[in-house]
């Protein structure tokens, strides 16, 4: 079975256009396994087959690798991952771009802990799970992620105080949400809406790219 969910996890990263060391590959597969074990008791996910959350959780989080290293031109920043559950995509953020530091913040502690015990397993020294609300972290992130956390404008206001300056935010969808961003606030504008394929996922996905407005509080 775990050489099944290799092939099928390689050939994925072929379709994404990632090319990952042998050892990232071993802890995509490491934490899917932790992932599978964690909730039998802890209730993390709803999907239970690991092939579904490697479709549904992995490829899904993968899809926005290459997006977020074109935004930020591979070099080293700082990223919150908001309501991160089970670390999608935070953890596998974290696995791909060693050079991304990033941040999981939910506020379910089971949640958190689990992301520091990913973290420990997987020997992640650029990983971190926080037990907290989004709204009292200070930052400053150079992007603020989130994947079906909240609406748009709820999570622009609510992890607004996060965003580093030049800093963007990150919302993976699945349609293009229009009304989400007709009811954006003033502050925040979309400067890009970029689609996602994600492997064996017949669904729209989509990431929608959200900067600051600038002068305007």
């Amino acid at each position: 079975m775990s050489q099944l969910l290799e092939a099928e996890l390689r050939k994925g990263l072929g379709l994404l256009g990632l090319e990952l060391v042998d050892c990232q590959v071993g802890q995509l597969l490491a934490y899917l396994s932790l992932l599978q074990k964690w909730n039998r008791v802890y209730n993390l996910t709803a999907l239970r087959q690991a092939g579904e959350m490697l479709t549904h959780h992995l490829f899904d989080s993968l899809a926005v690798v290459a997006p977020v290293r074109r935004q930020t031109g591979g070099r080293p920043i700082r990223l919150l991952d908001v309501g991160s559950g089970a670390g999608l995509p935070g953890v596998v953020i974290a696995i791909c771009c060693p050079e991304i530091q990033v941040d999981c913040v939910d506020t379910v502690a089971k949640k958190a802990a689990f992301i520091q015990q990913a973290a420990a397993t997987l020997q992640l020294a650029n990983l971190r799970g926080l037990h907290a609300r989004v709204e009292t972290l200070a930052g400053p992130y150079d992007v603020v992620a989130s994947r079906a956390f909240a609406s748009l404008p709820d999570f622009v206001r609510w992890s607004g105080g996060a965003l580093a300056e030049g800093g963007v935010w990150l919302a993976q969808k699945g349609k293009h949400p229009g009304d989400e961003i007709d009811a954006l606030p003033a502050t925040a504008s979309v400067f890009h809406v970029e689609q996602l394929t994600v492997p064996g996922l017949n669904a729209e996905r989509c990431i929608v790219w959200v900067r600051p407005v600038p002068g305007v509080t």
